[in-house]
């Protein structure tokens, strides 16, 4: 089994490719950790605003290592979240 999380980011208009850039810094180091198995940003198609983070992680304290972690202050905290109308996120579990 493993541990998803489905994060949903909606920039702030005018926000757009700053926030874009955030996710994309934050991939790289994100997808080194030790207990990642998976980090995907992604951005709508349809809504430009609109981003969604696919992320696999071995277990849930995996994923807590990640929130505590610089690369997720830096990126996340500091220069994507404050850049956002709403943040959403849903936690499941694989039924493999």
């Amino acid at each position: 089994m493993a541990y998803v999380v489905i994060a949903r980011w909606l920039a702030a208009a005018g926000n757009e490719e700053r926030v874009r850039a955030a996710l994309e810094q934050l991939a790289g180091p994100s997808r080194s950790e030790p207990g990642c198995r998976r980090y995907q940003p992604l951005q709508s198609v349809g809504d430009g605003r609109e981003f969604v983070i696919y992320e696999e992680y071995v277990d849930e304290a995996a994923y807590e290592a990640h929130g505590a972690s610089e690369h997720f202050r830096r990126f996340a905290v500091e220069e994507g979240i404050p850049l956002l109308d709403s943040r959403e996120r849903a936690y499941y579990r694989t039924l493999d």
